[in-house]
């Protein structure tokens, strides 16, 4: 990359930062606060109320020093393999949120955490190391307290490093990227400010909560959804707020009603929310970094609400609900995600926006793409993600080609670059959502690729009736069009699911088969296409050989496709 394509990539970047990102980025790179280690006498705040069991993840530690993170099985065997560089970042930040303490048959091994406390405490000093980085410093408060509160006990020395962590993370709280990170940062501080009493712990959690009543507003959008628009961080947000309500009826008279009610609405519009975000077979879709087997499912978080005492969970006030016939179309207005589902197919839909602009680390340019589900299994499906890692996996798997959506001249519709940069991205315009007799038709545009070509325009229509879904695909110069003025290549690509069978049928036309050996019909109606080879990651660490229909729009001033996919 030439300098100054790199630089133009920079500030296209930067310029959508907040001032207080920046400003942060600078204070927390060169501002190196010191820790006073000196602690008070200890004190626990007394429990008055009851705590829930909350969500019990995967068991990720196999023996007192093996670990399974990410699909990779490691051990920890010196002291320095705590901060292993010849180990991803991301599975040594798992190492240190210490999960597996209240995860499945945690009681089974609660003396191999016992003494990974102890080992953690000794082989990692305050304040240096990835373990005091603020991200896994507040995931593995909250879990040793959590714990805890599961019955276990904290020596003495335990319960002083677990005070000094929230000391430190009070003065290395993640402004500078805000989202799901300062979220989590302030939940680990309400969590420390309940648990212990005194004058310190108390400023941790008006902190915290304060941290909470003014993010939640902006990252929670009116239809529910966190507006970092990936369905897997919008269930860890969701059940870091079930958490705190959970330890607010455990310390209820350190939790008002205001902060209650707060918690309460905000978890009822995420639950409802994320019902519209996931598959019939009950998992995340895959928009923006999504991924398998890190957040909680849809089941296990309605659980969850149900023992804190939800009831009912109405709709947000910012999503539309129609239904006709026996066909239910669901827009989450705010996040941009339409659901249209049937009792035999659901479609996921992507109409929106890639994230907030200040804020788009965990998007894809997979604007305009979709995921189809038929008789309980997926059919149609995003590419996933299976790292953070910089690199070209990291680049290829937020490609537009890694995605159920149109590419034009090789290009992304967004400029995804790095681990988490995004330089200039699709914006979404021109929605239309059309009742049919029978079924609903979503037309939407987006002008991502106007940077190759001044007013070039993709635009798609999903038409869904009874045991069809019809696909078409556009892409012209719109109002400056000329004569003779071509639009550059452009391909609609189809991800299929791995588990799912094709067979050509005839030119343009294959048969589907799906593991529960039902049929469907596709047909590429206009356009020119063919199959070929894709990947497909549903876990960090894990891809899969897939395949996918590619198919080329054809035409002179306007590019065209449309392809049908028929079932029943």
């Amino acid at each position: 990359m030439s300098p100054a394509r790199k630089a133009l990539l920079y500030w296209n970047t930067v310029r959508y930062l907040k001032p207080i990102q920046i400003y942060r980025r600078f204070w927390f790179g060169y501002h190196r606060p010191s820790l006073n280690l000196t602690i008070p006498l200890i004190t626990l705040a007394k429990q008055k109320g009851s705590w829930e069991p909350p969500v019990e993840h995967p068991q990720t530690m196999l023996e007192s020093d093996t670990f399974r993170f990410l699909n990779r099985v490691e051990q920890l065997t010196a002291i320095d393999g705590w901060n292993n560089p010849s180990l991803p970042k991301l599975w040594l930040y798992n190492l240190h949120y210490f999960d597996d303490l209240n995860a499945q048959g945690a009681q089974t091994r609660s003396d191999w955490h016992r003494n990974l406390i102890k080992r953690w405490i000794i082989e990692n000093p305050p304040s240096s190391g990835n373990g005091w980085e603020p991200y896994p410093t507040s995931l593995r408060m909250v879990n040793w307290i959590k714990w805890v509160l599961a019955g276990n006990t904290l020596a003495e020395q335990e319960s002083q490093s677990l005070y000094l962590q929230a000391r430190w993370l009070s003065q290395r709280l993640e402004w500078h990227l805000l989202g799901n990170h300062l979220l989590a940062n302030a939940k680990a501080l309400i969590f420390a400010g309940m648990y212990f009493s005194g004058d310190e712990a108390s400023s941790w959690l008006n902190l915290g909560r304060k941290i909470y009543e003014e993010q939640i507003p902006e990252q929670i959008l009116a239809d529910g959804v966190h507006f970092e628009l990936s369905p897997m961080y919008h269930a860890i947000i969701l059940e870091d707020i079930l958490d705190v309500l959970n330890i607010c009826q455990a310390y209820p008279e350190k939790c008002d009603a205001n902060f209650n009610k707060l918690l309460q609405s905000t978890a009822q519009n995420m639950l409802a929310a994320y019902q519209s975000l996931i598959h019939p077979d009950g998992q995340i879709s895959f928009f923006n970094d999504a991924a398998l087997g890190i957040c909680a499912t849809f089941s296990q978080l309605n659980s969850y609400a149900l023992s804190l005492g939800f009831e009912t969970f109405s709709r947000p006030s910012g999503t539309s609900h129609v239904k006709y016939q026996d066909l239910v179309l669901t827009h989450l207005d705010s996040a941009g995600y339409v659901r249209l589902e049937n009792e035999d197919a659901c479609a996921l839909l992507d109409v929106g926006c890639i994230g907030p602009d200040y804020l788009p680390g965990h998007a894809h340019a997979d604007t305009l793409s979709f995921e189809l589900s038929i008789f309980g299994q997926r059919l149609i499906v995003n590419g996933g993600t299976s790292t953070y890692a910089s690199g070209s996996l990291r680049n290829n798997e937020r490609s537009t080609a890694a995605h159920s959506t149109v590419e034009v001249g090789g290009q992304n519709s967004s400029e995804v670059w790095g681990q988490f940069g995004v330089a200039k991205r699709a914006c979404p315009n021109h929605l239309h959502i059309n009742t049919l007799h029978p079924g609903f038709e979503v037309q939407c545009s987006h002008d991502g690729y106007q940077r190759l070509s001044s007013g070039l325009n993709h635009n798609r229509t999903w038409r869904m009736t009874d045991g069809v879904l019809l696909v078409s695909d556009q892409v012209s110069h719109g109002v400056i069009k000329s004569s003779g003025l071509v639009p550059p290549k452009s391909l609609a690509r189809y991800i299929f699911h791995p588990s799912v069978q094709i067979k050509p049928v005839a030119k343009n036309q294959w048969e589907l088969q799906l593991p529960n050996m039902k049929k469907i019909n596709l047909m590429a109606l206009f356009g020119d296409g063919h199959i070929e080879e894709a990947s497909y990651a549903s876990e960090f660490g894990k891809i899969e050989k897939s395949q996918c229909l590619v198919v080329q729009l054809l035409g002179s001033d306007t590019l065209n496709s449309q392809v049908q996919i028929q079932w029943g």
